[in-house]
Formats: C-alpha cells, structure tokens, sequence
C-alpha cells in the first residue's frame, strides 16, 4: 500500500507542478496532498511543523493567485472594467492553451479599459493617452498573473523538494 501512496502522491506532485502554469488545476493544493499522501506511508513521518507550514504556503500562493493581478491592474491605474476583462481573457484564453493563458488577460484587460475609456462622458484626452493608460493597466494585470504563477511554482517545487528528499531518506 505504501508504493502505491507513494506513486499516487508523485502524481500528485507532478500535477500540482503543471498546475502552477494552467490557471484551471490549483497547483499547490494538489502538491500538498501529494505531501500529505507521501505522511501516510509507514516509513515516511513528517512532522506537524512541516505539514502545517506547507498547507499555509499553499493557502497563501492560491489565494493570491486570485488577488494579484487584481492588484496589478488597479496599481496601474486600471479600472473595474480592466480587472473584468482581465478576469474574461483569462476564461476566454483557456481555450487557446498554453500561449492563450498568459494572453488572454493581457488582451482581456487592455479591451476592458479600451471600452471604458471611450464610453466615459468626461475623458478628454485623446486617442494616444486612452490608449496608454489602457496598455499600462494591460500590463499591471500580466504583470500580476506573472507574479502569481511564479509565486505558485515556488511553492510547489519546495513542497516536491521535500517529498523526493523524504522519499529519498525515508524509503531507500
């Protein structure tokens, strides 16, 4: 039974790796339950300590996947509309996998603050300045999705850093 934990927990790992890069896997919580599949074999214990500190590292990279390119977009002056049509570029980008994913939010946030630029009643400035502060909120938002894959693939190498390490010790 342990061989297989220890097969299904790889899986895992692997998984949650490739993850990291395709928004649809969360890829940290499924390196962690590789972890957490490797804590159930007999020759493996990990401490509570471990556990504990990789399961909070994968909370906090999942949940600021979500909150980061929001936050990019808005730091670069984005509006609700850019943080949107970031979010639909995102969804839309899916589709044209892989290169759609890194794309998409950038092409989606650029045309959301396109629109809101040129419907706004008030906005007198002209073509090239709507489209500056579109293209600076474009890349505040690619900016962000960068941040959150590479924060995300941070995580789920060091918890499959500590699941070969253990492997290695534990097992052979």
């Amino acid at each position: 039974m342990d061989i297989v934990l220890i097969i299904l927990g790889f899986v895992l790992i692997l998984a949650g790796i490739v993850g990291c890069i395709l928004p649809v896997i969360p890829g940290p919580p499924l390196s962690f339950a590789g972890l957490l599949l490797l804590h159930f074999t007999e020759p493996v214990d990990l401490t509570a300590f471990t556990l504990i500190l990789t399961a909070v590292l994968a909370t906090v990279a999942t949940v600021l996947d979500y909150i980061v390119p929001v936050w990019g977009t808005k730091k670069a002056g984005g509006s609700k509309w850019g943080t949107r049509g970031s979010g639909l570029g995102l969804i839309v980008g899916l589709f044209f996998a892989p290169i759609g994913i890194f794309v998409g939010p950038f092409i989606g946030a650029m045309l959301g603050e396109l629109l809101y630029h040129y419907t706004k009643k008030d906005n007198p400035d002209n073509d090239s300045v709507k489209f500056n502060k579109s293209l600076k909120a474009a890349f505040g938002s690619f900016l962000g999705l960068m941040f959150g894959v590479v924060l995300k693939l941070i995580v789920s190498c060091f918890i499959a850093f500590i699941f070969v390490k253990e492997v290695i010790i534990e097992v052979f």
